[in-house]
């Protein structure tokens, strides 16, 4: 009998080198409706909705929050690196830059060891603005989570985990 178990992480890459021949979705059965990318996208979209609602209070749009918070964790030091987390256009994100400069978020340090390297900090205002950020992921998750439980919400953590694995490896 199959474990109902999710694997865990170190389990991934095993996992996605099985049974190639089975193709969960073909052209007969595939609609847009039960797609899982179009379903994805759906839940994607609202949930960014409701970020932008929610951060407004704050004078701040959903992708400034996001910009916000990757730079506070350490997922960005550059706009280099930004743009290859949102997959944006260098000036997009050069101008989303200069609007949370403009509010006194952020500042731009010039690199003291590669003159071409430009380092994104975030200034007394930024800081004080972070803890307020955290917040409101957990808000807009927990109610997009409503009926779910801690195991199911694992086992979609790492369904999806598993899907960006199988991404990675083509």
């Amino acid at each position: 009998m199959a474990s109902t178990t999710p694997p865990s992480s170190s389990d991934t890459a095993t996992l996605t080198d099985h049974d190639d021949e089975t193709e969960l979705y073909t052209i007969e059965n595939w609609t847009m409706d039960e797609s899982l990318g179009y379903l994805l996208s759906l839940v994607r979209g609202r949930i960014v909705a409701s970020i932008e609602t929610e951060s407004a209070a704050l004078g701040i749009t959903w992708a400034q929050w996001g910009t916000l918070l990757k730079i506070a964790n350490g997922k960005a030091e550059t706009a280099s690196d930004l743009c290859r987390y949102a997959a944006c256009d260098t000036g997009s994100m050069t101008r989303m830059l200069d609007r949370l400069e403009q509010k006194g978020f952020l500042r731009r340090e010039r690199s003291a060891e590669d003159r071409r390297v430009v380092h994104l900090r975030l200034t007394e205002a930024g800081q004080a603005l972070y803890p307020q950020l955290p917040p409101i992921a957990v808000k807009v998750l927990n109610r997009y989570l409503r009926g779910f439980n801690r195991q199911e919400l694992e086992e979609l953590k790492s369904y999806l985990r598993r899907m960006l694995a199988n991404a990675d490896h083509g």
